[in-house]
C-alpha cells in the first residue's frame, strides 16, 4: 500500500503536466491564423532594438533581413546596441547604415540590462516611436513581421510576442531537437492560449512593445531568463501578452552540441530561481483575481521541460512494470494504465503538435533523435551537480559561418 501510495504522488503532477499540454495542443487545432492585407494601412513608428554582444560574425545577415521588411522604410529604424563588445560589432554594424548605441558597463551586464539602458534613452528622443520591437542578433525576420505588429497594435495590444522558430539544419540532431521543441512551446502553446484568452509568454526574440506599456511597465527584468521573467511580471499587472503567430523570427542554434550546452543550462537552470521567486505570488493572485491567465502564467512556470516530462513518465512506466511483475499489489494495474496514459498525451503534443505547425518532414523525422538529445541533457544536468550553478550568464560560443551555425 505504500509503494501504491508513494507511486500515485509521483503519477499525479506528470498526469497534470501531460494533460495540460495535451489540452493545449487540443485548443491549437481550432485557431485560424489571420490574413494581412499588404497594402493594408501602416502608420505606426518602430524602432527596432537587436542586442549584440560580440555578434560580428552574424549580426549582418540579421541586419540584411531586417533592410527586407515589407514596411514604409521611413517607418522605422534600427539600432543595435553593441553591448560590452570586444569585437568589431559596432563597426560591422555601422556598416549597413544602421544606428549602433555602444554601452560598456561590467557592472550592469545581460540583455536585460542593455535593453532597459537602450529603451530610457529612446523613450526621451524626439522620434517618438509608437512601438519597440526585439529581434535577437542571430535571426532572419519575416517580411511582414512589422505588418502583423501594426495590425495587433491597432486591435487594441499593448504586448506581442511573434512565433519564435529555428532554422532548419537538416543532419545535425542537436539543433533539429531543438527546432522541434521551439515548434511545441513558442507555436502550439501560446496557439492554445489564444484560444482560452492567455497570455503567450515572451521568449525573447520577435517581441513588441507599445510605448505606452514601456512608459507604464518599464522593462525590469535582470535574470538569466529575463524574458520569462517579464512575462511574469506583465501578468501579475493584468497586462496579456498577445501571441501574432503570422509574424516569424528564425534563429540558428548551435550545430554542435558541446557549444549548446551553456545555452541549454542558461534556458533551463535560470527557470529555477523564477520559481522560488513567483510561486507564491502567482497563485495567491489567481485566486484574489480568480484569473485563468494569472493560473495558466503559474503552469507555464512551473511545467518541466517536455523532455524531462517524458523521461520521468517512461522511467515511471518501466518502475510500475517491474512492481506488477514482482510485488503485484492491490490497484497496481490501474496506476499502470494511468501512467500509460500521461505518455500518451504527451505523444498526442508532439504529433499533433508538429500538424498543427504544419512541420516539414524533417521536423518528424527529427524525432529519432530524441533518445540521444535525452541523454545529452542528462548529462549537463549531471555536471551542473557536480560542478555547482554559479548563476552567471555564460555566452555560447559562436560557430563559423561555414558551419551554418551560431548561438541565440
Amino acid at each position: 500500500m505504500i509503494i501504491v501510495t508513494l507511486d500515485m504522488l509521483g503519477l499525479l503532477p506528470v498526469l497534470i503536466f501531460s494533460f495540460y499540454l495535451a489540452l493545449l495542443t487540443f485548443l491549437a487545432m481550432f485557431k485560424k491564423l489571420r490574413r494581412f492585407d499588404v497594402q493594408s494601412e501602416k502608420d505606426a513608428r518602430f524602432a527596432i532594438l537587436v542586442p549584440a554582444h560580440n555578434e560580428e560574425l552574424v549580426i549582418d545577415q540579421t541586419l540584411s533581413s531586417l533592410e527586407e521588411i515589407n514596411y514604409p522604410r521611413n517607418l522605422f529604424d534600427v539600432y543595435v546596441i553593441a553591448d560590452n563588445c570586444t569585437d568589431n560589432t559596432a563597426a560591422v554594424a555601422r556598416r549597413t547604415g544602421v544606428n549602433v548605441l555602444e554601452r560598456f558597463d561590467n557592472v550592469n551586464i545581460g540583455k536585460g540590462q542593455a535593453l532597459r539602458w537602450c529603451l530610457d534613452q529612446l523613450m526621451r528622443s524626439e522620434k517618438a516611436y509608437d512601438a519597440f520591437c526585439i529581434v535577437d542578433a542571430d535571426t532572419v525576420v519575416s517580411g511582414n513581421f512589422l505588418t502583423v505588429m501594426g495590425a495587433y497594435l491597432r486591435d487594441g495590444a499593448d504586448c506581442i510576442q511573434s512565433s519564435d522558430m529555428v532554422q532548419p539544419q537538416p543532419g545535425r540532431w542537436s539543433p533539429e531537437m531543438t527546432r522541434v521543441a521551439f515548434i511545441l512551446h513558442n507555436y502550439v502553446r501560446p496557439l492554445g492560449k489564444m484560444v482560452i484568452g492567455c497570455s503567450s509568454g515572451l521568449n525573447g526574440n520577435g517581441m513588441c512593445f507599445s510605448r505606452k506599456l514601456i512608459a507604464t511597465s518599464p522593462w525590469s527584468s535582470y535574470s538569466r531568463v529575463e524574458d520569462l521573467e517579464h512575462s511574469l511580471q506583465l501578468a501579475l499587472e493584468g497586462i496579456k501578452i498577445q501571441f501574432a503567430p503570422e509574424a516569424v523570427v528564425r534563429a540558428i542554434m548551435p550545430s554542435d552540441p558541446h557549444n549548446a550546452e551553456t545555452q541549454r543550462k542558461r534556458w533551463e537552470m535560470g527557470r529555477f530561481p523564477l520559481i522560488r521567486k513567483y510561486t507564491g505570488r502567482l497563485v495567491a493572485e489567481a485566486i484574489k483575481q480568480r484569473s485563468v491567465m494569472i493560473a495558466d502564467m503559474f503552469m507555464e512556470l512551473v511545467t518541466p521541460a517536455f523532455v524531462n516530462l517524458v523521461l520521468v513518465t517512461v522511467l515511471g512506466l518501466a518502475a510500475n512494470l517491474l512492481i506488477l511483475l514482482g510485488l503485484n499489489p492491490p490497484g497496481i494495474r490501474v496506476i499502470l494504465l494511468v501512467w500509460s496514459s500521461a505518455l500518451l498525451l504527451e505523444i498526442f503534443h508532439v504529433i499533433a503538435g508538429l500538424k498543427v505547425s504544419d512541420a516539414d518532414p524533417g521536423a518528424y523525422l527529427a524525432l529519432l533523435n530524441f533518445p540521444r538529445f535525452a541523454v545529452w541533457k542528462l548529462a549537463i544536468y549531471l555536471k551542473t551537480m557536480l560542478k555547482g550553478d554559479d548563476r552567471t550568464w555564460v555566452r555560447t560560443a559562436r560557430e563559423n559561418r561555414g558551419t551554418n551555425a551560431v548561438d541565440r
